[in-house]
């Protein structure tokens, strides 16, 4: 294996357990990164004005996203599907902050794993 392998390796194990920390570990922990003043996953869904149905719609693709995320450090062909599937939800999450008029710094952890996502993608080539 060459350098990148492990990069990807690295970035795929970081991604996908960060997500899994967040949907499956800690959707009630209140953090600085939550949208408005919500301390929950649902709440700060709410703030956005989205049904608690969508929170778990979101949050399955997000579990699923990460898993796959993950059985693509074995499975290589599910690398594409994990990184941009997941990408494309944090760019939705972004997109809520700016909605609501979030401070800036709420969408940085989406923002990074966006960038670590789309890394993650182009070594897959």
């Amino acid at each position: 294996m060459e350098v990148m392998d492990y990069v990807s390796i690295g970035l795929k194990i970081i991604v996908g357990l960060s997500i899994l920390n967040v949907w499956l570990l800690q959707p009630k922990k209140a953090t600085k990164w939550r949208g408005g003043n919500a301390t929950t996953i649902k709440e700060e869904f709410k703030v956005y004005g989205l049904s608690e149905t969508f929170c778990y719609v979101i949050g399955f693709l997000k579990v699923s996203l990460a898993l796959m995320l993950l059985a693509s450090i074995k499975f290589e062909g599910l690398t594409l599907i994990g990184s941009l599937g997941l990408a494309t939800l944090l760019l939705g999450s972004i997109i809520m902050h700016l909605k609501v008029k979030d401070e800036l710094f709420k969408s940085f952890p989406a923002f990074l794993f966006i960038a670590m996502n789309l890394v993650i993608a182009s070594l897959a080539y």
